[in-house]
């Protein structure tokens, strides 16, 4: 199995690091849909960051699809078993990739927009909805996570999300108004699985 992709997208660090927790062997070849986008459409020629070369080789692209298809292979499950404890797995998993995704909009508005297109009403939208959603999720996760238990998916997305938002836009989102998330990052960045596929 094969991941293609840079770390420094947290949808390719979800993915590698829910590979490893699990055990799984797989090989990462961390190449760039903007500095490498011949040789990534070689591979996958819709060019979307990550894709995945499964033992058969197909090619599977979106981490949630791919966490999909690593769930029927996998030793153990990264989600609860129980419905109600997967409703709850499933809320912290949404809130944090929503806060990632606009954590991408607001970088792709500063880096790939010209200055003068820049849509003020816009970013600021985007923006409430970043804080609403790491808001909420700040809320509800856990103190207790990282601190012995075997890691599950809710974790993993959760301190994925929120180092690349860290990275990306911490001007939007200062850390201290986050201190559960913030603890919870520096815990996840300390394991080994998170420290093998490490970012910024």
């Amino acid at each position: 199995m094969q991941l293609i992709g840079m770390l420094d997208s947290p949808y390719v660090r979800r993915v590698a690091v829910s590979l490893r927790v699990l055990g799984l062997d797989f090989t990462l070849d961390q190449v760039s849909v903007f500095r490498h986008f011949d040789r990534f459409a070689a591979i996958n020629p819709v060019v979307k960051a990550p894709s995945f070369v499964t033992d058969d080789g197909v090619v599977l692209m979106d981490s949630g699809l791919i966490l999909e298809h690593i769930a029927r292979l996998a030793p153990r499950s990264l989600m609860p078993a129980d419905r109600a404890s997967h409703e709850v797995a499933l809320r912290q998993i949404g809130l944090a990739l929503a806060g990632c995704e606009k954590s991408v909009s607001i970088l792709y508005e500063r880096t790939q927009r010209p200055a003068e297109k820049l849509h003020q009403p816009w970013v600021d939208r985007v923006r409430g909805q970043l804080l609403t959603a790491y808001g909420l999720l700040e809320k509800e996760v856990s103190p207790d996570w990282f601190t012995g238990e075997e890691l599950m998916q809710p974790q993993i997305t959760t301190a994925v999300a929120w180092r690349f938002s860290q990275h990306a836009v911490s001007d939007v989102l200062p850390a201290g108004d986050f201190p559960r998330l913030s603890l919870l990052s520096a815990r996840a960045e300390q394991l080994p699985a998170f420290q093998e596929f490490s970012f910024g």
